[in-house]
């Protein structure tokens, strides 16, 4: 498998040296830029998972660079985690307002970097992947709709209801444990869930669901003793 790509930009090679070993250690194909002309051309000439930037660089600074490749539809894509001095709250929301994902403030711990920088690449993952309709047989659901449809015909489900079918129908056949279906339907933005999902009451939102999804219902499997999984129709 390609190891994915960060390119790091920053005038201090001491900074580019460590940032760079960090990352490197951890299995990413490190690629160092001094500049935001340099930035501008790797980003839009070569594949890049994440840009790890400094705000203060030399002629193109760190906030155009970012304001540049948010602006591009070929670079816009690509998740920027701001690597800065500048840590006045004013600089951290300048940042964020042009489409940064994260803000690390310097002096910085390598450690906390290297998370950042996997919880940004694991972020953009499962956007992309709840963000993709699903079709199974009868069931349509579209994530960024938060639509359900059987036979072309909608499905009223509460929040927590649309959060379990997404998560079984992402794989479906897997069997889930009854906490890994509550993890799924609180989520992380738990206050979205019309209430809050224990291990007790999952039995009851499958139940729920079964109903209100009619004949595909069938499709929600027990698993005795285990879970539930999605049955691929």
């Amino acid at each position: 498998m390609a190891k994915e790509r960060v390119l790091v930009v920053d005038d201090e090679r001491d900074i580019l040296e460590l940032v760079k070993y960090n990352l490197s250690k951890d299995g990413f194909s490190v690629t160092c830029v001094q500049t935001g002309e340099d930035a501008l051309r790797e980003a839009r000439t070569k594949p890049t998972g994440i840009i790890v930037l400094d705000l203060m660089l030399p002629g193109l600074d760190g906030l155009e660079v970012c304001r540049i490749l948010k602006n591009d539809a070929k670079t816009q894509h690509i998740p920027i985690l701001i690597l800065s001095a500048k840590g006045e709250e004013s600089d951290v929301v300048a940042g964020l307002e042009l489409g940064a994902a994260d803000y690390v403030t310097k002096p910085f711990s390598p450690r906390v970097l290297l998370a950042r920088v996997r919880a940004v690449l694991r972020r953009e993952r499962e956007g992309t992947v709840l963000s993709t309709p699903i079709d199974l047989g009868s069931i349509s659901i579209h994530p960024g709709r938060f639509e359900v449809l059987v036979e072309g015909r909608p499905v009223d489900l509460t929040a927590s209801e649309f959060r379990i079918l997404h998560f079984l129908a992402c794989k479906p056949g897997w069997v889930f444990t009854r906490q890994q279906i509550v993890d799924a339907a609180q989520g992380e933005d738990s206050y979205l869930s019309d209430r809050f999902v224990t291990d007790r009451s999952v039995d009851v939102h499958m139940v729920s669901l079964r109903r209100k999804l009619g004949g595909a219902g069938t499709l929600v499997e027990t698993v005795r003793g285990v879970g539930y999984r999605l049955k691929e129709p």
